[in-house]
């Protein structure tokens, strides 16, 4: 007698998707996007500018391309953005990373994470971060069989308990996972937060991942990158994005600089996720880092001058306003308005109002935390902003 049929071929009850990204879902970016697109609303929901980076990056992608830059390039990197990637940590920062050794091109900061977490977690390791978060964070531990642990940002200077993250410290913790500046509060974290980091880290033998992209996005205080403490540059994996700096998020251009034991593990992973990405585009973007300083001076500027017009905006409709010292977000309180639940608001802004935005209780684990508080993008041009608070000014007075 044959025996009997495995339930799953016999398409029983098991659920196709792993228990690990269970509870995932559609990311509340599409979400939104969809809603803006329906509605024809201003979006100021995800952080993606609505103008390109510098014409000279975009000739320079043509000609690598009209060049015969085509087919795979090398696992690690393009040379030449390799070496600018290693001298640009070497012009801002003072770290010196061998471009070989030390230097791994990736398919934008998300796949540098995924990497290093492929790479570097065991099952049941402990990653400990900060919420709100980065969405990605958390389905990118859950995928490699990490576990988190969370410590709450508080609004609205979105400082910390010291004691809640040391008591988020245990023995199987792996890693600290440090995004600063901070995606969304705007947080840049201090000097004396990071030593605190980095103490903890030397003190428990920890790794931390250090996601930078929008290092160049400083408006109050400085970027001071965890690597560069002491005894932090063999422990840290340090991950940028040219995609936030030169306005060209599509390209997915991304790299992580780390010792060379730590470059040589996330590379294994690497070499199996995407192996290469975007022969073209890597030539171009070498060419992009090295811009000189005028070029970083006015990106400064000019996305100081969008911050001030939102948040300025922003605060004459009523909205509770803390002006972010990094990034392209604002987290504005909607309570002065009359309104505490950010999803139910953020699903009317578009119908009703004719804005998107992003309800940042997708970034909590801890959703009371975030419930007060709505995400604007000001990665925007001047008269796309200038519409959204127009539209937005019928909400003054409250529901």
């Amino acid at each position: 007698m044959s025996s009997p049929e495995p339930e799953a071929a016999r398409g029983g009850a098991r659920q196709p998707l792993t228990s690990r990204l269970r509870g995932f879902g559609t990311t509340i970016f599409t979400e939104m996007t969809l809603l803006a697109q329906r509605h024809d609303a201003v979006n100021l929901g995800q952080g993606f500018p609505n103008f390109d980076g510098p014409d000279s990056i975009k000739e320079a992608a043509v000609r690598a391309i009209r060049g015969g830059h085509n087919q795979y390039c090398r696992m690690t990197g393009e040379p030449a953005l390799n070496r600018a990637a290693a001298e640009h940590q070497e012009r801002f920062y003072g770290l010196s990373f061998d471009p070989d050794r030390e230097v791994t091109v990736t398919n934008g900061a998300t796949e540098a994470l995924f990497a290093t977490f492929q790479a570097l977690l065991e099952a049941g390791d402990e990653v400990v971060f900060f919420e709100p978060f980065y969405d990605s964070y958390r389905a990118c531990v859950a995928m490699a069989g990490g576990v988190e642990r969370l410590v709450t940002l508080r609004s609205p200077d979105f400082s910390y308990d010291r004691e809640q993250l040391e008591r988020a410290i245990g023995p199987r913790t792996r890693i600290l996972l440090l995004n600063t500046p901070h995606n969304p509060t705007g947080k840049v974290f201090s000097r004396e937060e990071l030593e605190h980091v980095a103490e903890l880290a030397r003190r428990h033998d920890l790794l931390v991942v250090a996601d930078e992209v929008y290092e160049h996005l400083v408006f109050d205080g400085e970027h001071v990158p965890v690597a560069t403490l002491p005894g932090m540059r063999e422990r840290t994996i340090t991950i940028s994005s040219t995609g936030k700096t030169f306005s060209l998020t599509g390209w997915k251009i991304g790299y992580a600089c780390a010792s060379e034991e730590l470059t040589a593990a996330i590379r294994t992973a690497h070499q199996f996720i995407t192996f290469c990405n975007s022969a073209p585009l890597q030539p171009a973007m070498a060419e992009a880092l090295g811009a000189d300083d005028e070029f970083y001076s006015r990106l400064l500027t000019e996305y100081r001058d969008r911050r001030d017009r939102l948040c300025e905006g922003l605060a004459e409709i009523g909205f509770g306003v803390t002006a972010p010292a990094g990034t392209y977000f604002v987290l504005a309180d909607i309570r002065p308005l009359g309104w505490d639940d950010d999803v139910e608001f953020c699903r009317m802004l578009p119908e009703k109002v004719g804005v998107a935005a992003i309800p940042p209780t997708a970034f909590y684990v801890n959703k009371a935390a975030g419930r007060h508080l709505v995400r604007f993008a000001f990665c925007k041009t001047h008269d796309v902003l200038d519409e959204a608070i127009r539209r937005m000014h019928q909400l003054a007075g409250g529901q």
